[in-house]
């Protein structure tokens, strides 16, 4: 691979990234396949640290919490990103590669309490951190805990992984003539309504000049292709005056 373009990431994991044809729940090989992508970068010596969701467990805004009051049910599902982190790290270790949970509530017995400093020095000796948890706090989803995560350890990219290969101007599924959007400005991204992130955070990484990548992690390699500053799935960044459509 030529020089990347990236040295240290933080990579945003749905929890239904490691759903299979269940629809629910942790399938055994779309979490080796996620480990694999995931220890091929390590091997590279990519400073990598992932966010993982519980969507694929519980949701506090789901169906599953209905009736439930809406922090419990925020922390109900925080819990499912502690299992996911939890089977995640084990899938990394069969591969070898060191790696640290962190989680934003306290668990000794699973996981590191989330400490800034310590989670910047795992990442210096090239281990990989899976933050949990999210941010602690319930209202608040796991992007913004990606963002915010992101912010704290100096990571110079956000690489939000997919069902899809980017950003379109409209749903692929439901229109033909959809197009992928290959650079987008976040100014462009809420004029046109393009819901990347909640608010919230889409608003941490446009205010602190963090760019986005979304892209397609079912496609062996991408997360390597996009370190490596290939133009894959859609770019969205500060410093940018128009959209710019992908080829093709």
């Amino acid at each position: 691979m030529a020089e990347p373009a990236f040295r240290r990431i933080l990579l945003k994991l749905s929890g239904e990234a490691l759903v299979g044809g269940e629809g629910f729940g942790i399938s055994p090989e779309v979490l080796d396949f996620v480990a694999d992508e995931v220890a091929e970068l390590s091997g590279l010596g990519i400073e990598i640290a992932i966010v993982i969701g519980g969507g694929n467990i519980f949701r506090g805004v789901s169906d599953s919490a209905r009736g439930m009051d809406r922090a419990s049910a925020d922390y109900v599902g925080m819990l499912a990103t502690v299992m996911n982190a939890l089977a995640l790290q084990d899938a990394l270790e069969r591969r070898e590669v060191i790696t640290r949970v962190q989680s934003a509530i306290k668990m000794e017995q699973l996981a590191e309490p989330y400490i800034r400093r310590r989670a910047i020095r795992h990442l210096e000796k090239k281990r990989v951190v899976i933050f949990a948890a999210g941010t602690g706090n319930p209202f608040f989803t796991t992007d913004t805990a990606a963002s915010l995560r992101a912010m704290e350890i100096g990571a110079e990219v956000l690489l939000k992984a997919t069902k899809v290969d980017g950003v379109y101007d409209k749903d692929p599924h439901k229109f033909d003539d959809a197009q992928r959007y290959a650079r987008v400005s976040f100014d462009a991204a809420i004029r046109e309504e393009l819901r990347i992130m909640d608010a919230t955070a889409f608003t941490l990484c446009r205010d602190n000049n963090l760019p986005i990548v979304v892209f397609n992690l079912r496609k062996q390699g991408n997360i390597r292709r996009v370190v490596s500053g290939e133009s894959i799935g859609t770019v969205i960044e500060r410093d940018l005056d128009e959209t710019v459509l992908a080829e093709g």
